[in-house]
C-alpha cells in the first residue's frame, strides 16, 4: 500500500532551487530577498463547489496554482514559493501523476518552488498557499484608487463563465468556441508579468475571480471612491462579442467568475506607460471607465446613459 510519505516523495518532492530547505522536513526554510516584503495568499478548490470531481487532474494541477499566482499578480508581487495540501478520497497513481505534472509545469514557468504542504484522506479538496516578494512599500493594494484614475482590465472577459453556461446547458457553443472557453475556465493564465510591471504605474489592483462588478466593488469600498464604467468598452471574449446585449452574455461579462484577469486603476497621465508595460508583458489592456469621488458604481451605455445593474458576482456561501 502506498503511504502518505511515499506519495509525497514520488509526486511532490522536487529540488527547491530558491529555498534554503524545501519538502522533506518538519518545515521549510526560506530566505527573503533584502529590500522586499513577503506577499502571501491562500486559495482552496473544493470538489463539487469549484470543480467537478471527475475534472481533468492535469487541469486541476494547473488551476489550483494559477488562481493563487493571480492573487500575487494583483499585488504586483513576484511568486517564489508554494505549499500544497491535498485531501484525497483514495490514492490514484494516474490521477496524482497528471495533477503533479500540471502543477509543476506552471510552477516551473514562474520559478515557484514547492516547499511543503500536507496530504490526508477525505473528500477531494485542494489548497495552495503561495509566497512572493514585492519591493518594500510598493505592493499594489485595493485601497489605492483615486478620483480621476482610469479603470483598466487585462485580456478579455466572460469566456470562463460562458464555458460554465455551456457545460450547464444554458446555451450551446460551437465546437471551436466551446474548446476555447473551456481552456479559459480550466487553464487560466495568471498575469504575473503584467502585475509585476504595474507596480510602477498603477494605484490599485485586484484580480477578477468572482466577476468584474464584484471585484471592482472591493476596490471601490477599500478606496472609499466610486466608478463609472462604459459597457461598450468592456473587452468581451470573442465568443460573446457578437451578442453583447443578450442578458446571459451581459451576465458573463459583468458577473462571470474565473476570468483571473487584472482590474487596476491608474492616473490618466500614465496611459502611455500602461500601454507600453502591457505590450512588454504580451497582454492586451483596455481602459473601461474612471474612478469618481461619488460613492457607488454607475454602468453607462454608448450614449452615456445609466444602465440598470442587476448582476452580482460569485459568492461561496450563496
Amino acid at each position: 500500500m502506498t503511504s502518505e510519505f511515499d506519495l509525497i516523495a514520488r509526486y511532490f518532492k522536487r529540488p527547491a532551487a530558491n529555498a534554503v530547505l524545501g519538502v522533506g522536513d518538519d518545515a521549510a526554510l526560506l530566505a527573503a530577498t533584502p529590500g522586499t516584503e513577503l506577499v502571501v495568499s491562500t486559495d482552496m478548490l473544493v470538489a463539487g463547489r469549484h470543480f467537478l470531481a471527475e475534472a481533468d487532474p492535469y487541469h486541476l494541477g494547473h488551476k489550483v496554482l494559477a488562481v493563487n499566482l493571480s492573487d500575487l499578480a494583483a499585488m504586483g508581487a513576484v511568486p517564489r514559493w508554494a505549499t500544497l495540501s491535498l485531501a484525497l478520497p483514495e490514492v490514484d497513481e494516474a490521477w496524482l501523476a497528471a495533477f503533479s505534472r500540471g502543477f509543476f509545469e506552471l510552477a516551473g514557468r514562474f520559478g515557484v518552488s514547492l516547499v511543503g504542504g500536507d496530504t490526508t484522506r477525505g473528500p477531494l479538496n485542494l489548497c495552495v498557499t503561495v509566497l512572493g516578494e514585492a519591493p518594500a512599500g510598493r505592493a499594489l493594494r485595493r485601497s489605492g484608487a483615486r478620483p480621476g484614475d482610469g479603470v483598466w482590465v487585462s485580456g478579455d472577459l466572460g469566456g470562463a463563465a460562458l464555458a460554465v453556461c455551456h457545460l450547464n446547458g444554458e446555451l450551446v457553443l460551437d465546437a471551436a468556441d466551446a474548446e476555447h472557453c473551456q481552456i479559459r475556465l480550466h487553464r487560466p493564465e495568471p498575469r504575473v508579468v503584467l502585475g509585476d510591471m504595474l507596480c510602477c504605474v498603477a494605484h490599485a489592483a485586484i484580480d477578477i475571480s468572482d466577476g468584474l462588478l464584484a471585484d471592482l466593488g472591493h476596490v471601490l469600498a477599500a478606496s472609499d471612491v466610486g466608478a463609472e464604467l462604459e459597457f461598450d468598452r468592456l473587452p468581451a471574449h470573442p465568443a460573446l462579442a457578437p451578442k453583447r446585449a443578450d442578458p446571459l452574455v451581459r451576465r458573463c461579462l459583468l458577473a462571470g467568475g474565473d476570468d483571473y484577469e487584472l482590474c487596476f486603476t491608474a492616473p490618466p497621465e500614465r496611459e502611455q506607460a500602461i500601454l507600453t508595460v502591457a505590450e512588454t508583458a504580451g497582454v492586451t489592456v483596455t481602459r473601461i471607465g474612471r474612478i469618481t469621488d461619488q460613492a457607488g458604481l454607475r454602468l453607462l451605455d454608448g450614449t452615456g446613459r445609466d444602465m440598470d445593474i442587476r448582476e452580482r458576482g460569485f459568492d461561496h456561501f450563496a
